[in-house]
């Protein structure tokens, strides 16, 4: 930690980052090919009354979120809070070739361009090809020329750093257009409800309330040397995002060799039903982290360990890539699970990795393998 504390903080304004997100993309994309849908609420997800209650709400339209659906909340949930709700089953080909659509967009201004999910990126735009020197123009700019080659409407927010153009591109939801300068963090940042900081999560929030941090105001007030205390190196961030600091560079040039999710567990798993339920939860992550950075892959891998330390770890490669699905990804590393020799020692980590990997933007025809 001494190496944290003995840097000073440095704010480097000079930047200018737009941060793009296109508002409830896939329910937009849904919404402009079916007119009817646009005055109802609608659901990106499987029908739970179709899938016996399962399934995951991948994201809703705006009439839907008045009903507080949002994604990642089950499907049986959302048809609770809206029974009148229409569902509609994700088609990642088509949503995957529209973003294809908006980042070749991205790419006539700059091409540092970090891709955050299909319908989310960083720009750095502080040296553009248009040479536009205003960052708020290019942002119009660029919200005028999707809308008009996709019919999608996007929001853009705008700053020196990506903690903060994050931030401005959620404020005027949607369509909108936001610019948070230096002058203007304190504005922004003491008034946030710490949960909306990037970094504090679920189990972090209790604790800043039991400290009295409610907002960034609070956050603010106390000291580096008392944040790291209690929260170690993301009580260093923290203590730098509230002040404005976030030097990270806008990542245009990342090449991930694959793609994988992990869990050890201190309940042992003695069963193939428990083992099958944990691949079902491991392949939906897997899948969200491959959408979120917009690969997929030919290769399946499957890592177990049991109670006694012995691992093993078996792949399973395609001609085509496998769909980013959570249903394509288990079909196969339940497959691999089931093609192991018996083994009756409990289970202590389960891990699936996506390897081989390419742009999600590359156009191939994948194989809807979890249909057989």
């Amino acid at each position: 930690m001494t190496e944290f504390m003995q840097q000073q903080l440095n704010i480097d304004t000079t930047r200018k980052i737009i941060h793009i997100d296109m508002d409830a993309f896939y329910a937009q994309i849904e919404m402009r090919d079916h007119p009817e849908w646009r005055q109802q609420p609608l659901v990106i997800a499987k029908d739970p009354r179709k899938t016996g209650g399962h399934g995951v709400v991948a994201t809703a339209n705006y009439a839907a979120r008045k009903a507080g659906i949002h994604s990642a909340m089950s499907a049986a949930k959302a048809l609770e809070l809206e029974p009148k709700a229409v569902f509609k089953t994700p088609d990642f080909t088509l949503y995957r070739r529209i973003s294809a659509q908006v980042h070749e967009i991205f790419h006539r201004y700059t091409d540092k361009v970090e891709p955050i999910a299909f319908d989310e990126a960083y720009l750095d735009v502080t040296e553009n090809k248009q040479g536009i020197t205003n960052p708020v123009d290019l942002a119009h700019r660029l919200q005028a020329e999707i809308f008009e080659e996709t019919k999608l409407t996007c929001s853009t927010g705008i700053s020196y750093n990506k903690f903060l153009a994050k931030l401005a591109s959620e404020y005027r939801k949607p369509a909108g257009v936001a610019v948070i300068n230096p002058d203007d963090v304190e504005f922004f940042l003491f008034k946030l409800p710490i949960e909306d900081f990037r970094g504090v999560g679920k189990k972090t929030v209790p604790k800043m309330h039991d400290m009295g941090i409610d907002n960034g105001a609070d956050l603010y007030a106390r000291s580096e040397a008392e944040l790291m205390a209690k929260f170690g190196k993301m009580g260093y961030i923290l203590y730098r995002r509230v002040r404005g600091e976030d030097n990270r560079p806008v990542e245009y040039q990342r090449d991930r060799k694959s793609i994988g999710k992990e869990r050890t567990y201190t309940q042992l798993i003695n069963s193939d039903e428990g083992a099958q339920a944990q691949l079902t939860y491991l392949s939906e992550l897997v899948a969200e982290a491959l959408r979120t950075n917009q690969k997929h892959g030919k290769t399946v891998v499957l890592k177990i360990r049991y109670q006694d330390f012995s691992t093993i770890t078996k792949r399973e490669t395609q001609t085509e890539f496998v769909d980013n699905t959570p249903e394509a990804i288990y079909f196969l590393a339940n497959q691999i699970y089931e093609d192991l020799p018996k083994n009756d020692d409990a289970i202590r980590l389960l891990g699936i990795t996506v390897t081989n990997l390419s742009p999600a933007t590359f156009e191939n025809i994948t194989l809807p393998l979890f249909k057989h």
